[in-house]
């Protein structure tokens, strides 16, 4: 399918602007989900509720509810994913053109660094997941709702949490909400690059092009394959990529596996000043936090999703395997002269290393529209409550549809650099939901109930929060400066 497909279908373009929850709310009218894989359970509306007169009686009523509710049984699904089908949706979620990255990102970190380095960051990656999806449960069971997505698990946080922080809760919903945005346009500046790069790789064995000719050859057709509203024609689309991106990995391990060299001809642990570009493009390879709560909201069978041997788990290690596998025997295999993308680094002259680039090129175009929706379903409702009528309506929206692409394309010509833009879009907007978000919505969430014998999850959120806040500073000045002032390879 895509990258973060599942997010697709989740829309926090509008504020609730209900009273604040202090008591379980009335248990709210659902409407049938739209025919799609992934659906949220419940409408916006839905998460605000009338406060009650007395806050004792409130909490009585959350310990009541909290025995008896389980959001599980009260999801009205039209139509269920089953354990496999999540394990896939959770897969293509974390496996796209990051993993493609890694062999850079262990050129910054060095090659013992980045193997060990990465599996941890994949070890707290997915702690990181179990905690945003034990926060929703416990929410779910204290205001009595379904479910909730990730802003809305931010909101619910702040909102039923100790008094000095409830009048942030809007805020804490809007940064969220921001940092998705903010996520996914540079998942598509990302995408207009790769796509122009490996057309050009091809291109280059009979003419030489500035690679700015083919970015502003690809903004028509991306413009125009944009256009299209309805995810439900894009469904075929979005097979025919994932078979494509399947097809352009197994032959690209082919090519890495062939011939490696000595381990000591690449460094086992490279400089501190090259680490936070590891970070950042790391942190970007491993950012499916967001299509956690999707997949687990519209499961059969939920109570699968957690535990040692669950969903969650089990597609964490293959993901975890994968990118350390690409990113290690990469490494070795082409130095300190791979590229941002690991498809760069195929022959020039073989055909086969020609078809790898044209297919992980059209994989990736085909999966722009897909990650180019989340950003749309963000702006477009705000867009369109400023007119009347329903064709100035819709010609808002188009016009903003050909804005937000023209956009990602005027991003990725200034930066016309992979590594460094997926180490920029890494460390600042996947480290702030990855590892920033979560610790701090499970201190507050676990506020009145506790952090256990001698407060252990608080200290380890905070752990984890202060390497979060360091790989958000250090990895996006490293980026920056890197972006500033690039290095002639």
């Amino acid at each position: 399918m895509s990258e973060r497909q599942p997010l697709l279908l989740q829309s926090d373009a509008s504020d609730y602007e209900g009273s604040r929850i202090t008591a379980p709310p009335v248990r709210p009218l659902r409407s049938s989900p739209p025919d799609s894989t992934l659906v949220n359970v419940q409408s916006e509306d839905s998460i605000a509720a009338t406060s009650a007169d007395d806050e004792q009686s409130s909490q009585a009523g959350e310990e009541a509810g909290k025995s008896v509710y389980d959001p599980a049984h009260h999801r009205d699904l039209e139509h269920p994913t089953s354990n496999f089908d999540t394990l896939v949706h959770l897969l293509k979620g974390n496996i796209g053109t990051g993993i493609l990255a890694m062999p850079d990102a262990f050129k910054n970190a060095g090659l013992y660094v980045g193997l060990f380095g990465t599996l941890l960051m994949g070890a707290i990656c997915t702690h990181c997941m179990h905690m945003l999806v034990a926060c929703s449960h416990e929410l779910c069971r204290r205001l009595q709702q379904p479910s909730l997505n990730f802003s809305e698990v931010a909101y619910c946080c702040f909102e039923t949490g100790p008094l000095s922080l409830r009048r942030y809760s809007n805020l804490a919903r809007r940064v969220v909400t921001t940092f998705l945005f903010i996520t996914q346009i540079g998942f598509c500046c990302v995408y207009f690059l790769f796509v122009a790069l490996n057309i050009k790789a091809v291109l280059d064995h009979y003419f030489v092009w500035n690679v700015l000719i083919y970015l502003v050859i690809m903004l028509v057709p991306m413009v125009l394959l944009n256009l299209v509203r309805n995810l439900k024609y894009l469904t075929p689309v979005s097979l025919f990529a994932s078979l494509l991106t399947i097809a352009g990995l197994v032959i690209c391990f082919t090519y890495i596996l062939r011939d490696l060299p000595d381990v000591n001809t690449v460094k086992p642990v490279a400089t501190w000043a090259t680490l936070p570009l590891y970070f950042g493009t790391a942190i970007y390879a491993f950012e499916g936090i967001g299509v956690v709560l999707p997949l687990e909201n519209n499961m059969r069978t939920p109570q699968d999703f957690g535990g040692s041997t669950g969903v969650l788990n089990t597609g964490m290690v293959i993901v975890a395997c994968l990118y350390t596998s690409v990113g290690f025997f990469g490494y070795l295999k082409y130095g300190e002269g791979v590229k941002g993308s690991i498809t760069l680094n195929l022959p020039q002259g073989d055909v086969l290393s020609q078809m790898v680039r044209i297919c992980m090129g059209l994989a990736i175009f085909l999966s722009y529209t897909l990650q180019f929706y989340v950003p749309v379903n963000i702006v477009e409702p705000f867009v369109r409550s400023h007119f009347d009528t329903t064709r100035l309506k819709d010609l808002a929206a188009t016009v903003l549809r050909v804005v937000l692409v023209t956009f990602t394309f005027m991003l990725a010509a200034c930066i016309p650099n992979l590594g460094s833009i997926i180490s920029l879009v890494g460390a600042v907007s996947s480290s702030a939901l990855a590892l920033i978000a979560p610790p701090i919505i499970e201190i507050i969430t676990f506020y009145h109930v506790g952090y256990g014998r001698y407060n252990w999850m608080l200290w380890k959120d905070i752990a984890i929060l202060i390497f979060g806040l360091c790989g958000f500073v250090f990895g996006t000045w490293a980026s920056l400066a890197q972006i500033l002032t690039p290095s002639t390879d």
